[in-house]
């Protein structure tokens, strides 16, 4: 029995329409985590910049163990770390978080990543936001998988660091505001919110020995190095006209969304993509009413409130609360 006229043509049309839904949810899967991974190179910079500061403190402070076991936490890799070095030290622990090819989160992997990801959506980009990516490919292949020096490492810090800011400048100031472009920043707000709550909760839960009183001389070091690492602390005194108080710094870095990296900022920001994806996709979904519930109970935060009932817990909360949307955006959205 034949089918019905034009029944063979409405089959053919589904499977096309189905198969350029998986195309753009691919192309969007890699501008998503071009997005992701270029901030957590970022990131695992600013990481390793403050760890150098706080491991040239005394032994008596926690020294350069106790400060890379915390930058290790704070990357999410130190049960990684330890499954493949018996041992921590500062020249495994920086080789490790800087180009080890073991660990995906080291710098060079994820600019790696990201240019991967960047070639694979090439046309949904400008010249200039390829350019910055690959350049900054190239230039990491240079330094190899091992380290020379603390000078070597500091050269390819602040490489990564130049690389990170040349891209989000080249993302921001020449490509059209359509769905390329949000994905792109999608990712990263995503990726921003994790890594500044990440850098908070092992400040607070891990870095002060504990026979050191809060508010003491360390815990002043290492709050502003933390304000240093989200380049925050010139927006500090701005904001604050005071000294390192660990609540203001905290408020400055959950609530206060004129900071960039605050967990309020990027919640205002995932909201913001979500919304203009929303109006150019058609598609408002889960992620979207997740979203807006976390940004709705950052606006509504306390910090008086969040330190009573546990900044770790708050932190650790949020985490999970961030992660559970990012699932959402790619079962919305990259999983089509």
């Amino acid at each position: 029995m034949r089918p019905p006229a034009g029944f063979a043509r409405v089959g053919a049309r589904a499977r096309a329409l189905a198969g350029l839904r998986l195309v753009l949810s691919r192309t969007a899967a890699d501008l998503f985590w071009a997005g992701r991974y270029v901030e957590r190179a970022d990131f695992i910079s600013r990481l390793i910049d403050a760890t150098l500061r706080l491991a040239a403190l005394p032994s008596s402070y926690g020294g350069a163990v106790g400060a890379w076991s915390s930058a290790l936490a704070a990357a999410g890799i130190e049960p990684l770390y330890a499954e493949r070095h018996p041992e921590l030290t500062e020249r495994s622990a920086t080789a490790f978080l800087a180009l080890d090819p073991a660990n995906p989160s080291s710098m060079r992997t994820c600019i790696e990543r990201a240019r991967h990801n960047a070639r694979a959506v090439r046309t949904a980009l400008t010249v200039e936001v390829w350019e910055a990516i690959n350049t900054a490919w190239l230039e990491i292949q240079g330094f190899g998988t091992t380290l020379e020096s603390r000078a070597a490492l500091s050269r390819l810090v602040e490489h990564v660091k130049s690389s990170a800011l040349l891209f989000d400048g080249a993302t921001h100031r020449t490509m059209l505001r359509e769905k390329s472009y949000w994905f792109l920043r999608l990712g990263a707000a995503l990726e921003r919110a994790d890594n500044t709550a990440r850098l908070l909760d092992v400040k607070y839960h891990l870095l002060l020995p504990r026979d050191e009183p809060v508010g003491g001389s360390l815990d002043y070091f290492q709050w502003t190095t933390i304000l240093r690492t989200v380049s925050a602390l010139t927006a500090y005194r701005h904001v604050y006209f005071d000294s390192i108080k660990p609540w203001l710094v905290a408020d400055l870095l959950i609530l206060n969304r004129r900071m960039p990296r605050s967990l309020a900022a990027c919640a205002s920001d995932l909201v913001r993509y979500l919304d203009n994806l929303a109006r150019s996709t058609g598609k408002r979904g889960p992620a979207h009413r997740q979203a807006v519930a976390m940004s709705a109970r950052l606006a509504q935060g306390d910090m008086a409130m969040i330190f009573a009932s546990g900044l770790h817990e708050f932190i650790g909360e949020f985490i999970a609360e961030n992660n559970a949307l990012g699932h959402a955006i790619q079962e919305q959205y990259l999983f089509l």
